[in-house]
């Protein structure tokens, strides 16, 4: 049965709001899940963006590659092929690690109250058997990190289910060890290096410089897809990266250059971008 034209306008128009504000979008056929790649994109015989492992861009017009294909580019998603999938579409998804978000994905009431007790409170909205709290920051995600508990972050999609309730906090240690299956390995002393004025000193948690990597990317893409509120993303940006990397000493001054670039070519001014990066490293404590 087909949904009525007035649920599929209304599915584009949010989709066209929450990439208005930075979040990538895509659309979920019945069964909330994405469309199936087109024939060219099938078994990943483009090569491009079926798990991020080992892909390039892929040139495809269509919703392919799952959470790959979220856009925040309007143009995008009201494309032809787009508004064909909006009109299947049984809902609206985004990819919270493409928002610099993670979204922990609680399933059923017992599940609600484990978080409860003990999670810091955050943004809230409610599912059809729980609750997705919303927490800034990425992370890995993972599935069945107890029961009835998923986490939705990078190289994942969620369903959007409307704002929520409650302030957003920062990203805690008590989700992104939820993540760990098994305790890290002792490693040698890091090597020296230069690193912002104000950041930490303590131990690194993180496993593979390639995650640092990835993270300032992502950072510096965020900054650039930015079509509106330019400060309030450099903003957060700068209070996401400095949430998951800036108390470990691996920041280093040509990081914060990427991202004070990134920001500059969008309009911001040295002295803007100076101050985003200090009250987010003052809100932070650093």
């Amino acid at each position: 049965m087909t949904q009525p034209t007035d649920i599929r306008g209304e599915h584009l128009r949010t989709a066209l709001s929450l990439a208005a504000s930075g979040v990538p979008v895509l659309p979920l056929r019945a069964g909330k899940v994405p469309f199936g790649n087109c024939r060219r994109c099938a078994d990943s015989a483009c090569g491009g963006r079926p798990n991020m492992k080992n892909a390039g861009p892929c040139a495809c017009p269509g919703p392919c590659h799952a959470w790959a294909a979220a856009t925040t580019d309007p143009d995008v998603i009201q494309s032809g092929v787009w508004r064909r999938a909006w009109v299947r579409a049984s809902a609206v998804a985004y990819h919270p690690g493409g928002a610099w978000l993670t979204v922990v994905d609680l399933d059923n009431a017992d599940a609600v109250r484990w978080a409860r007790e003990n999670l810091p409170a955050t943004q809230t909205v409610p599912t059809t058997r729980g609750e997705h709290w919303i927490y800034l920051g990425p992370m890995q995600s993972a599935n069945a990190v107890r029961p009835g508990v998923d986490i939705k972050s990078t190289m994942s999609y969620a369903r959007y289910l409307g704002p929520g309730t409650g302030r957003m906090a920062e990203l805690p240690d008590a989700v992104r060890t939820l993540a760990v299956k098994e305790p890290p390995t002792a490693r040698p002393a890091p090597h020296a290096v230069t690193v912002p004025a104000g950041v930490g000193d303590v131990e690194c948690r993180h496993r593979t410089p390639v995650y640092l990597e990835r993270g300032i990317a992502m950072a510096e893409q965020r900054i650039t897809e930015a079509r509106s509120a330019v400060h309030i993303t450099v903003y957060r940006t700068f209070l996401a990266v400095l949430s998951t990397h800036g108390r470990c000493g691996c920041l280093t001054d040509a990081h914060v250059a990427r991202l004070f670039t990134a920001a500059q070519a969008k309009g911001e001014s040295p002295r803007h971008c100076t101050d985003a990066w200090n009250n987010a490293r003052t809100r932070l404590g650093l």
